[in-house]
């Protein structure tokens, strides 16, 4: 059950490819925001909630019983109807491939504000790419599993400590400063001192550019 999980936030990825089941984390997932979506198949109109979105499909926590190979339509926003196939089903998750590919880029600048006007925690977005880390004096080698605006996941074989100023250097993106929240099993969250502009970090991760093609 869902209530039993640790939650985690949405994540985006400009792939083309429906993703697959997760398998059992063992970095923290710190964050209780899942984007609510709708999904309306065979049995009528449920909520859901979208643990990872892809231009390509997206994997869902849902509350009805579904079959690989169904015809289903996702409600993303209230006016935007997506079609596609139920791709496979685990437990109470399932894989939903869309039967066109849809514009990431245009679902994460609708998220920067919401309906009633609030601002939400920027939207994750999933990548893979070499990065270095300054920690004072001493400089280590990290891969990047997703960032935000805000801030940033990485793999790093160094431990490091929370509280502690860094300097993240991306591939072909300029140097960033953040402090680390926190760190376990390989993995550390970094919050940037400063918000990325949405436009600039886009710039980064479309597909096309050449040091921020995301993990496929």
């Amino acid at each position: 059950m869902l209530s039993k999980e640790s939650h985690q936030e949405t994540i985006f990825s400009f792939s083309e490819k429906t993703p697959r089941p997760t398998e059992r984390r063992r970095d923290p997932r710190h964050f209780t925001i899942l984007r609510v979506g709708a999904l309306v198949g065979p049995e009528g109109r449920e909520l859901c909630l979208i643990r990872n979105i892809s231009a390509g499909g997206l994997m869902a926590h849902i509350y009805s019983h579904h079959v690989p190979g169904e015809k289903v339509t996702v409600e993303l926003q209230s006016n935007q109807q997506v079609p596609g196939s139920v791709l496979w089903v685990n437990e109470s998750n399932i894989g939903i491939s869309f039967s066109e590919p849809v514009d990431v880029e245009a679902m994460l600048a609708n998220q920067t504000r919401l309906e009633n006007g609030w601002r939400p925690r920027p939207p994750r977005v999933e990548v893979d790419r070499l990065a270095t880390l300054r920690c004072g004096a001493r400089l280590y080698g990290a891969n990047t599993r997703d960032i935000s605006q805000g801030g940033v996941k990485v793999e790093t074989d160094h431990p490091l400590r929370v509280g502690e100023g860094v300097v993240l250097t991306l591939d072909r993106f300029r140097p960033v400063q953040g402090v680390v929240r926190w760190c376990q099993d390989g993995y550390a969250g970094i919050a940037f001192n400063q918000v990325i502009p949405f436009h600039e970090l886009m710039s980064w991760l479309r597909p096309d550019h050449p040091a921020g093609r995301v993990a496929r």
